[in-house]
Protein backbone atom coordinates (compact mmCIF):
# COMPACT_ATOMS: atom_id res chain seq x y z
CA UNK A 1 0.00 0.00 0.00
CA UNK A 2 2.85 2.67 0.80
CA UNK A 3 6.41 2.57 -0.18
CA UNK A 4 9.83 2.18 1.25
CA UNK A 5 12.97 4.31 1.11
CA UNK A 6 16.09 2.72 3.22
CA UNK A 7 18.52 5.47 3.63
CA UNK A 8 19.97 3.83 6.95
CA UNK A 9 23.41 3.21 5.10
CA UNK A 10 23.59 6.81 4.96
CA UNK A 11 22.04 9.73 3.10
CA UNK A 12 22.61 10.62 -0.27
CA UNK A 13 23.69 14.22 -1.21
CA UNK A 14 21.22 15.60 -2.43
CA UNK A 15 18.29 14.57 -0.76
CA UNK A 16 15.22 16.34 -2.51
CA UNK A 17 16.22 14.00 -5.42
CA UNK A 18 15.22 10.94 -3.21
CA UNK A 19 12.30 11.82 -1.21
CA UNK A 20 8.96 10.93 -2.58
CA UNK A 21 6.98 13.63 -4.09
CA UNK A 22 4.13 14.73 -6.44
CA UNK A 23 4.75 15.53 -10.27
CA UNK A 24 3.40 19.23 -10.84
CA UNK A 25 4.58 20.88 -13.72
CA UNK A 26 3.49 24.18 -13.37
CA UNK A 27 5.56 25.68 -16.07
CA UNK A 28 3.64 22.85 -18.65
CA UNK A 29 0.13 24.28 -17.28
CA UNK A 30 1.13 27.68 -17.88
CA UNK A 31 0.51 27.46 -21.20
CA UNK A 32 -2.56 26.35 -21.18
CA UNK A 33 -3.76 28.74 -18.73
CA UNK A 34 -2.35 31.81 -20.75
CA UNK A 35 -5.49 32.29 -23.46
CA UNK A 36 -8.18 31.71 -20.14
CA UNK A 37 -6.65 34.80 -18.63
CA UNK A 38 -6.19 36.78 -21.43
CA UNK A 39 -9.76 35.84 -22.24
CA UNK A 40 -11.13 37.15 -19.22
CA UNK A 41 -8.76 40.41 -19.28
CA UNK A 42 -10.48 41.15 -22.86
CA UNK A 43 -13.54 40.14 -22.56
CA UNK A 44 -14.65 39.98 -18.65
CA UNK A 45 -17.57 38.77 -17.80
CA UNK A 46 -18.63 37.38 -20.70
CA UNK A 47 -16.06 35.27 -20.80
CA UNK A 48 -16.11 34.17 -16.99
CA UNK A 49 -19.58 32.87 -17.28
CA UNK A 50 -18.33 30.90 -20.90
CA UNK A 51 -15.37 29.43 -19.00
CA UNK A 52 -17.54 28.49 -16.09
CA UNK A 53 -20.06 26.31 -18.27
CA UNK A 54 -17.09 25.18 -20.12
CA UNK A 55 -15.18 23.68 -17.01
CA UNK A 56 -18.00 23.46 -13.97
CA UNK A 57 -21.09 22.34 -16.11
CA UNK A 58 -22.57 25.94 -14.54
CA UNK A 59 -24.95 28.04 -16.30
CA UNK A 60 -24.38 31.67 -14.34
CA UNK A 61 -26.18 34.66 -15.06
CA UNK A 62 -23.80 37.02 -12.84
CA UNK A 63 -20.27 36.31 -11.41
CA UNK A 64 -21.83 37.79 -7.85
CA UNK A 65 -23.36 35.80 -5.15
CA UNK A 66 -26.13 38.16 -4.32
CA UNK A 67 -26.05 38.98 -0.88
CA UNK A 68 -29.34 37.31 0.07
CA UNK A 69 -27.98 34.51 -0.84
CA UNK A 70 -24.72 34.68 1.79
CA UNK A 71 -27.44 35.45 4.34
CA UNK A 72 -29.49 32.26 3.88
CA UNK A 73 -26.77 30.16 3.79
CA UNK A 74 -25.88 31.25 7.16
CA UNK A 75 -29.52 31.55 8.44
CA UNK A 76 -29.90 27.40 6.96
CA UNK A 77 -26.28 26.24 8.58
CA UNK A 78 -26.09 23.68 10.76
CA UNK A 79 -26.06 24.87 14.62
CA UNK A 80 -23.06 22.37 15.11
CA UNK A 81 -21.20 23.43 12.29
CA UNK A 82 -21.90 27.37 13.43
CA UNK A 83 -20.81 26.28 16.52
CA UNK A 84 -17.24 25.10 15.23
CA UNK A 85 -16.58 27.67 12.57
CA UNK A 86 -17.56 30.26 15.32
CA UNK A 87 -14.66 28.72 17.42
CA UNK A 88 -11.77 28.84 14.57
CA UNK A 89 -12.88 31.86 13.80
CA UNK A 90 -11.98 32.68 17.60
CA UNK A 91 -8.75 30.90 18.21
CA UNK A 92 -7.20 32.06 14.57
CA UNK A 93 -8.08 35.82 15.54
CA UNK A 94 -6.16 35.17 18.61
CA UNK A 95 -3.33 33.95 16.86
CA UNK A 96 -3.67 36.24 13.95
CA UNK A 97 -3.91 38.97 16.30
CA UNK A 98 -0.92 38.95 17.88
CA UNK A 99 0.63 38.96 14.37
CA UNK A 100 0.29 42.62 14.03
CA UNK A 101 3.06 44.74 13.21
CA UNK A 102 3.95 48.36 15.19
CA UNK A 103 5.42 51.02 13.12
CA UNK A 104 9.10 51.63 14.13
CA UNK A 105 11.29 54.38 14.55
CA UNK A 106 15.06 54.78 14.47
CA UNK A 107 17.04 57.80 15.32
CA UNK A 108 20.24 57.11 13.10
CA UNK A 109 21.94 60.62 13.65
CA UNK A 110 20.31 63.82 15.57
CA UNK A 111 18.09 65.15 13.32
CA UNK A 112 17.70 61.88 11.24
CA UNK A 113 15.06 59.42 11.43
CA UNK A 114 14.09 56.60 9.18
CA UNK A 115 10.34 54.91 10.62
CA UNK A 116 9.02 51.47 9.13
CA UNK A 117 5.71 52.29 8.49
CA UNK A 118 3.73 48.91 7.93
CA UNK A 119 0.60 49.46 5.38
CA UNK A 120 -1.85 46.67 4.67
CA UNK A 121 -2.93 45.89 0.91
CA UNK A 122 -6.12 47.95 0.44
CA UNK A 123 -7.78 45.13 -1.91
CA UNK A 124 -7.56 41.70 -1.93
CA UNK A 125 -8.73 38.20 -3.39
CA UNK A 126 -8.87 35.61 -1.18
CA UNK A 127 -9.42 31.82 -3.50
CA UNK A 128 -11.60 29.09 -1.49
CA UNK A 129 -11.35 26.04 -3.51
CA UNK A 130 -13.92 23.41 -4.54
CA UNK A 131 -13.96 20.20 -5.50
CA UNK A 132 -13.46 17.17 -4.44
CA UNK A 133 -14.55 18.55 -1.09
CA UNK A 134 -15.90 21.32 0.18
CA UNK A 135 -13.35 24.19 2.43
CA UNK A 136 -14.88 26.40 4.92
CA UNK A 137 -11.89 26.31 6.99
CA UNK A 138 -10.26 28.20 4.26
CA UNK A 139 -12.72 31.22 3.91
CA UNK A 140 -11.20 31.60 7.94
CA UNK A 141 -7.80 30.90 6.97
CA UNK A 142 -7.70 33.38 4.22
CA UNK A 143 -10.25 36.31 5.66
CA UNK A 144 -9.27 36.09 9.25
CA UNK A 145 -5.76 37.59 8.96
CA UNK A 146 -6.20 40.02 6.09
CA UNK A 147 -8.54 41.32 8.55
CA UNK A 148 -6.25 41.54 11.46
CA UNK A 149 -4.07 43.19 8.80
CA UNK A 150 -6.54 46.09 8.13
CA UNK A 151 -7.37 45.25 4.72
CA UNK A 152 -10.29 47.63 3.80
CA UNK A 153 -11.66 45.72 0.73
CA UNK A 154 -11.99 41.59 0.37
CA UNK A 155 -13.68 39.66 -1.87
CA UNK A 156 -14.10 35.96 -1.43
CA UNK A 157 -14.25 33.54 -4.99
CA UNK A 158 -14.69 29.96 -5.08
CA UNK A 159 -16.12 27.28 -7.58
CA UNK A 160 -19.96 27.67 -9.13
CA UNK A 161 -21.75 24.54 -8.04
CA UNK A 162 -24.11 22.76 -9.87
CA UNK A 163 -25.27 21.14 -7.20
CA UNK A 164 -26.28 24.21 -5.39
CA UNK A 165 -27.62 26.57 -8.73
CA UNK A 166 -24.25 27.93 -9.73
CA UNK A 167 -23.34 29.17 -6.26
CA UNK A 168 -20.58 28.06 -4.50
CA UNK A 169 -21.03 25.41 -1.26
CA UNK A 170 -23.57 27.43 1.10
CA UNK A 171 -20.75 26.05 4.12
CA UNK A 172 -19.03 28.68 1.89
CA UNK A 173 -21.44 31.07 1.89
CA UNK A 174 -21.84 31.14 5.66
CA UNK A 175 -18.46 31.20 6.43
CA UNK A 176 -18.20 34.35 4.64
CA UNK A 177 -21.44 35.83 6.40
CA UNK A 178 -20.04 34.89 9.92
CA UNK A 179 -16.70 36.40 8.95
CA UNK A 180 -18.80 39.67 7.69
CA UNK A 181 -17.65 38.97 4.08
CA UNK A 182 -20.63 40.18 1.69
CA UNK A 183 -18.26 40.43 -1.55
CA UNK A 184 -18.47 36.92 -2.96
CA UNK A 185 -17.76 35.37 -6.29
CA UNK A 186 -18.92 32.27 -8.49
CA UNK A 187 -15.98 31.28 -9.78
CA UNK A 188 -12.85 28.93 -9.65
CA UNK A 189 -9.73 28.11 -11.24
CA UNK A 190 -7.38 29.90 -13.43
CA UNK A 191 -10.01 32.61 -14.78
CA UNK A 192 -10.50 33.28 -10.95
CA UNK A 193 -7.18 34.67 -10.64
CA UNK A 194 -7.30 36.54 -13.72
CA UNK A 195 -10.81 37.73 -12.71
CA UNK A 196 -8.76 39.41 -9.79
CA UNK A 197 -5.79 40.53 -11.35
CA UNK A 198 -7.28 42.09 -14.11
CA UNK A 199 -10.99 43.17 -12.77
CA UNK A 200 -13.90 42.96 -14.61
CA UNK A 201 -17.56 44.82 -14.73
CA UNK A 202 -18.63 43.40 -11.61
CA UNK A 203 -15.53 42.77 -10.12
CA UNK A 204 -12.94 45.27 -9.56
CA UNK A 205 -9.66 44.53 -9.66
CA UNK A 206 -7.41 43.29 -6.55
CA UNK A 207 -3.68 44.18 -5.20
CA UNK A 208 -3.54 40.42 -3.96
CA UNK A 209 -4.67 37.06 -4.51
CA UNK A 210 -4.19 34.81 -1.88
CA UNK A 211 -5.37 31.21 -0.69
CA UNK A 212 -4.80 27.68 -2.24
CA UNK A 213 -6.12 25.88 -5.29
CA UNK A 214 -5.43 22.97 -8.09
CA UNK A 215 -2.37 23.32 -10.83
CA UNK A 216 -4.27 25.49 -12.73
CA UNK A 217 -4.61 28.32 -10.18
CA UNK A 218 -0.80 27.64 -9.22
CA UNK A 219 0.06 28.03 -12.57
CA UNK A 220 -2.37 31.83 -12.97
CA UNK A 221 -0.44 32.92 -10.06
CA UNK A 222 3.03 32.21 -11.75
CA UNK A 223 1.75 33.85 -14.81
CA UNK A 224 0.05 37.04 -13.43
CA UNK A 225 2.83 37.32 -10.83
CA UNK A 226 3.77 40.78 -11.03
CA UNK A 227 0.56 42.28 -12.14
CA UNK A 228 -0.83 41.03 -9.01
CA UNK A 229 0.83 40.54 -5.49
CA UNK A 230 0.47 36.35 -4.65
CA UNK A 231 1.28 34.42 -1.11
CA UNK A 232 2.43 31.37 -2.95
CA UNK A 233 1.78 28.63 -5.74
CA UNK A 234 0.24 26.00 -3.12
CA UNK A 235 -0.07 22.45 -4.73
CA UNK A 236 -1.13 19.24 -3.23
CA UNK A 237 -1.24 18.80 0.45
CA UNK A 238 1.46 17.00 2.05
CA UNK A 239 2.35 15.57 5.53
CA UNK A 240 5.23 14.51 6.83
CA UNK A 241 5.88 12.77 10.11
CA UNK A 242 8.91 12.25 11.89
CA UNK A 243 8.77 9.65 14.53
CA UNK A 244 10.71 7.00 16.76
CA UNK A 245 9.64 3.77 18.38
CA UNK A 246 7.91 5.90 20.86
CA UNK A 247 5.27 6.66 18.50
CA UNK A 248 1.51 5.35 18.40
CA UNK A 249 1.19 3.13 15.13
CA UNK A 250 -2.20 3.88 15.45
CA UNK A 251 -1.90 7.44 15.74
CA UNK A 252 0.86 7.94 12.59
CA UNK A 253 -1.50 5.77 10.44
CA UNK A 254 -4.72 8.02 10.73
CA UNK A 255 -2.42 10.99 10.29
CA UNK A 256 -1.46 9.69 6.91
CA UNK A 257 -4.66 8.89 6.02
CA UNK A 258 -6.01 12.09 7.31
CA UNK A 259 -3.96 14.05 5.03
CA UNK A 260 -4.58 11.44 1.77
CA UNK A 261 -8.02 11.96 1.83
CA UNK A 262 -7.41 15.41 -0.12
CA UNK A 263 -6.60 14.46 -3.30
CA UNK A 264 -4.86 11.55 -4.98
CA UNK A 265 -1.63 13.50 -5.31
CA UNK A 266 -1.57 14.18 -1.44
CA UNK A 267 1.26 13.22 -0.54
CA UNK A 268 2.10 11.42 3.02
CA UNK A 269 5.19 10.49 4.06
CA UNK A 270 6.54 8.88 7.53
CA UNK A 271 10.31 9.18 8.44
CA UNK A 272 11.23 7.08 11.17
CA UNK A 273 14.17 5.03 12.44
CA UNK A 274 12.20 2.23 14.07
CA UNK A 275 11.90 -0.68 11.92
CA UNK A 276 9.43 -1.73 14.43
CA UNK A 277 7.33 1.48 13.90
CA UNK A 278 7.41 1.27 10.33
CA UNK A 279 5.89 -2.34 9.51
CA UNK A 280 3.72 -1.50 12.63
CA UNK A 281 1.88 1.06 10.78
CA UNK A 282 2.36 -0.83 7.69
CA UNK A 283 0.06 -3.42 8.96
CA UNK A 284 -1.94 -0.59 10.60
CA UNK A 285 -2.61 1.07 7.04
CA UNK A 286 -5.57 -1.19 5.46
CA UNK A 287 -7.69 -1.75 8.08
CA UNK A 288 -7.92 1.88 8.42
CA UNK A 289 -8.15 2.62 4.77
CA UNK A 290 -11.16 0.48 3.78
CA UNK A 291 -13.21 1.74 7.41
CA UNK A 292 -12.46 5.44 5.87
CA UNK A 293 -15.11 7.03 3.43
CA UNK A 294 -12.40 8.13 0.56
CA UNK A 295 -10.93 4.65 0.96
CA UNK A 296 -10.02 4.51 -2.69
CA UNK A 297 -8.36 7.90 -3.08
CA UNK A 298 -6.80 7.03 0.12
CA UNK A 299 -5.41 3.97 -1.66
CA UNK A 300 -4.06 5.72 -4.64
CA UNK A 301 -2.69 8.07 -2.62
CA UNK A 302 -0.80 6.21 0.05
CA UNK A 303 0.57 3.99 -2.89
CA UNK A 304 1.92 6.75 -5.32
CA UNK A 305 5.27 8.08 -5.97
CA UNK A 306 4.45 10.89 -3.83
CA UNK A 307 4.13 9.00 -0.14
CA UNK A 308 6.02 5.91 1.40
CA UNK A 309 8.12 5.43 4.25
CA UNK A 310 11.50 6.64 4.99
CA UNK A 311 13.86 4.49 7.15
CA UNK A 312 16.83 6.63 9.02
CA UNK A 313 19.89 5.58 10.75
CA UNK A 314 18.55 7.75 13.22
CA UNK A 315 16.41 10.96 14.68
CA UNK A 316 19.49 13.23 13.93
CA UNK A 317 19.06 12.08 9.70
CA UNK A 318 15.54 12.44 10.58
CA UNK A 319 15.45 15.91 11.04
CA UNK A 320 18.15 16.19 8.03
CA UNK A 321 15.69 14.25 5.92
CA UNK A 322 12.61 16.66 7.20
CA UNK A 323 14.29 19.44 6.38
CA UNK A 324 15.25 18.96 2.85
CA UNK A 325 11.93 17.47 2.40
CA UNK A 326 10.28 20.67 3.76
CA UNK A 327 6.53 19.51 4.24
CA UNK A 328 3.69 21.72 4.15
CA UNK A 329 2.89 19.77 7.38
CA UNK A 330 5.35 18.20 9.93
CA UNK A 331 4.27 16.46 12.99
CA UNK A 332 6.76 15.44 15.39
CA UNK A 333 6.21 12.05 17.56
CA UNK A 334 8.74 10.95 18.98
CA UNK A 335 10.58 10.85 23.05
CA UNK A 336 11.27 14.12 22.94
CA UNK A 337 9.16 15.30 20.76
CA UNK A 338 9.49 19.56 21.60
CA UNK A 339 13.15 19.61 21.83
CA UNK A 340 13.45 17.72 17.94
CA UNK A 341 10.87 20.29 17.05
CA UNK A 342 13.33 23.39 17.66
CA UNK A 343 16.19 21.56 15.59
CA UNK A 344 14.01 21.94 12.23
CA UNK A 345 14.66 24.14 10.11
CA UNK A 346 11.87 23.53 7.12
CA UNK A 347 8.48 22.83 7.37
CA UNK A 348 5.23 25.06 6.83
CA UNK A 349 3.76 24.56 10.26
CA UNK A 350 5.37 21.72 12.92
CA UNK A 351 3.07 19.97 15.11
CA UNK A 352 4.55 18.33 18.29
CA UNK A 353 4.02 15.46 20.28
CA UNK A 354 0.94 12.77 19.79
CA UNK A 355 -1.70 15.19 20.64
CA UNK A 356 -0.92 17.70 18.24
CA UNK A 357 -1.99 16.14 15.04
CA UNK A 358 -2.20 18.19 11.57
CA UNK A 359 -6.14 18.25 11.53
CA UNK A 360 -6.29 19.91 14.72
CA UNK A 361 -4.32 23.05 12.46
CA UNK A 362 -6.15 22.24 9.95
CA UNK A 363 -9.67 23.85 11.61
CA UNK A 364 -9.15 24.71 15.42
CA UNK A 365 -5.67 25.54 16.79
CA UNK A 366 -5.49 29.29 15.90
CA UNK A 367 -2.43 28.72 13.07
CA UNK A 368 -3.08 28.85 9.72
CA UNK A 369 -3.49 26.19 7.81
CA UNK A 370 -2.41 27.88 4.01
CA UNK A 371 1.06 26.84 3.97
CA UNK A 372 3.93 26.82 1.36
CA UNK A 373 3.74 23.12 -0.49
CA UNK A 374 6.69 21.29 -3.09
CA UNK A 375 9.39 21.97 -0.59
CA UNK A 376 8.88 25.95 -0.75
CA UNK A 377 8.94 25.99 3.12
CA UNK A 378 12.63 26.08 3.12
CA UNK A 379 11.92 29.76 1.72
CA UNK A 380 8.39 30.71 2.41
CA UNK A 381 5.72 31.10 4.93
CA UNK A 382 2.27 30.49 5.20
CA UNK A 383 -0.11 33.16 5.33
CA UNK A 384 -0.40 35.32 7.99
CA UNK A 385 -0.91 39.17 9.09
CA UNK A 386 2.41 39.67 7.76
CA UNK A 387 1.30 38.54 3.97
CA UNK A 388 -1.02 41.38 3.95
CA UNK A 389 1.11 44.28 4.85
CA UNK A 390 3.81 46.11 2.94
CA UNK A 391 6.44 48.01 5.09
CA UNK A 392 7.32 51.31 3.98
CA UNK A 393 10.62 53.26 5.03
CA UNK A 394 9.82 57.05 6.04
CA UNK A 395 13.41 58.72 5.49
CA UNK A 396 13.31 62.32 7.45
CA UNK A 397 16.51 64.24 8.09
CA UNK A 398 16.98 68.27 9.15
CA UNK A 399 19.39 70.23 6.77
CA UNK A 400 22.02 69.55 9.47
CA UNK A 401 21.72 66.06 9.42
CA UNK A 402 22.06 65.79 5.82
CA UNK A 403 25.11 68.24 6.23
CA UNK A 404 26.49 65.84 8.41
CA UNK A 405 25.91 62.89 5.50
CA UNK A 406 26.93 64.77 2.73
CA UNK A 407 30.04 64.26 2.03
CA UNK A 408 29.90 60.71 2.43
CA UNK A 409 27.05 60.65 -0.11
CA UNK A 410 28.89 62.47 -2.64
CA UNK A 411 31.98 60.29 -2.06
CA UNK A 412 29.85 57.26 -2.78
CA UNK A 413 27.80 58.86 -5.65
CA UNK A 414 31.23 59.68 -7.14
CA UNK A 415 32.19 56.00 -6.88
CA UNK A 416 29.89 54.67 -8.51
CA UNK A 417 29.88 57.22 -11.38
CA UNK A 418 26.54 59.03 -10.42
CA UNK A 419 27.67 62.38 -10.23
CA UNK A 420 24.02 63.96 -10.76
CA UNK A 421 23.32 61.66 -7.13
CA UNK A 422 25.80 63.96 -5.58
CA UNK A 423 24.54 67.25 -6.74
CA UNK A 424 21.53 66.53 -5.52
CA UNK A 425 22.77 67.02 -2.39
CA UNK A 426 24.82 69.67 -2.93
CA UNK A 427 22.41 72.08 -4.68
CA UNK A 428 21.31 72.30 -1.17
CA UNK A 429 23.73 74.24 0.06
CA UNK A 430 25.62 77.39 -0.83
CA UNK A 431 28.70 76.06 0.26
CA UNK A 432 31.30 73.55 -1.03
CA UNK A 433 31.04 70.01 0.74
CA UNK A 434 34.26 69.14 1.31
CA UNK A 435 35.65 65.77 0.13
Amino acid sequence: MISRIDLREGLPEDLRDVMPRADLDVEAALEKVRPICEDVRHRGVTALRELTARFDGVEISTTRVPGEAVARALDELDPRVRAALEESIRRARLVHRDQRRTDTTTRVVPGGTVTERWVPVERVGLYVPGGRAVYPSSVVMNVVPAQEAGVSSLAVTSPAQAEFGGLPHPTILAACALLGVDEVYAVGGAQAVAMFAYGTEECAPAAMVTGPGNIWVAAAKRLLKGRIGIDSEAGPTEIAILADRTADPVHVAADLISQAEHDVIAAAVLVTDSPELAEAVEKELPGQVAATRHAERVAEALGGRQSGIVLVAGIDDGIKVVDAYAAEHLEIQTADAAEVAARVRNAGAVFVGPYSPVSLGDYLAGSNHVLPTGGCACHSSGLSVQTFLRGIHVVEYTKEALAEAAPFVCTLADAEDLPAHGAAVRSRFDWEIPQ
